[in-house]
């Protein structure tokens, strides 16, 4: 098991640089992967799939809407296609191309989508969208990913690749610490356990795995012993990990780049709800679009930052039965 000590950053790359990469990798064993882009095809860090396997690639133009109808037909006649643009025109632009099309199907069609939450930066608020796990996670028989570094990223689209459903894949924009080891295996719907603890539980995913990792050190300091677990599959969440965690700990801290409503924390206080329940604190944005800024200054300003984790940690401690 990894622990605190082991979670070092060996560098700083984008999680999307991550998913070029596996793309790439993806794409020299199964020939049957394409890519479709709504004229990203540099912002995803495709280039060296794109050079590769240029009859692999489609150039669908600034037409998000058809190309998530051309990839579920790809998917009818056998092909694995993964449609990479912004992940808010992955997910609010074409909604209802992907209920219909893609999830009411079960089609084997991996929605792709960058540049997701406040991380986006300069871009502001129209499109940092802060709401697309909650859209996609109601989705019924959709499969929602949220990795937390380059590694992870990589080993996270071979991983969809071979597994037969529709499959949202968030990742993000900036450079940032890659600390999850390059051959640690990933297992759709399976946490991955960061630290052993017994005073609090963190749940963490995406971006803010890392700070969480920050918090916990911070927090083994101070005496407070942590249970770290990073959850990349949202959906289907595994459950048997959350509920083992919180019973342990007794309290609960759920942290994402994500409106605190319908994202992790939802679907683990509704985990907790039924089956053992546990006081909670949501790391997350409060009901709020965000605005252009630096990648980190953001995550300070709404509340995501090291210091919030750590507070809410101390705030759930109280709470504690």
């Amino acid at each position: 098991m990894l622990t605190l000590d082991k979670l070092q950053s060996t560098g700083k790359k984008a999680t999307r640089d991550g998913f070029g990469a596996g793309l790439k990798a993806a794409g020299d064993k199964h020939d049957n992967v394409v890519m479709l882009t709504a004229d990203l095809r540099g912002s995803m860090k495709s280039e060296d799939f794109i050079n590769t396997y240029p009859d692999r690639f489609i150039q669908m133009g600034i037409s998000e809407a058809n190309m998530m109808g051309v990839a579920a037909g790809l998917a009818t006649g056998g092909k694995i296609p993964l449609t990479t643009t912004f992940a808010n025109f992955s997910t609010g632009r074409v909604y209802d191309q992907i209920r219909q099309s893609i999830a009411y199907s079960d089609k084997n069609v991996k929605i792709c989508a960058s540049h997701a939450g406040l991380t986006l930066g300069e871009d502001g608020a129209t499109h940092q969208i802060l709401e697309d796990i909650g859209m996609m996670r109601m989705l019924p028989g959709m499969t929602v990913i949220n990795p937390c570094d380059y590694n992870q990223t990589k080993a996270a689209v071979q991983a969809i690749v071979e597994y037969h459903g529709p499959v949202y894949l968030r990742f993000g924009r900036p450079s940032w610490p890659i600390f999850i080891p390059e051959d640690q295996k990933f297992e759709i719907g399976k946490a991955l356990q960061l630290s052993e603890g017994s005073d609090v539980s963190i749940f963490a995913t995406g971006h803010l795995v890392w700070y969480a990792v920050e918090a916990a050190r911070q927090l083994e300091k101070e005496g407070i012993s942590v249970d770290l677990i990073n959850i990349h599959t949202i959906k289907p969440l595994d459950a048997e990990a959350v509920v083992a965690s919180a019973r342990k700990t007794g309290a609960v801290v759920t942290c994402e780049e994500h409106n605190r409503y319908g994202g992790l924390g939802g679907a683990i206080a509704e985990t907790l709800a039924a089956q053992h329940p546990t006081p909670q604190e949501f790391i997350g944005t409060d009901d709020t679009f965000g605005e252009s800024g630096e990648a980190e200054e953001l995550l300070e300003k709404y509340g995501l930052g090291v210091k919030d984790i750590v507070a809410a940690v101390k705030r759930v401690m109280k709470r504690k039965r």
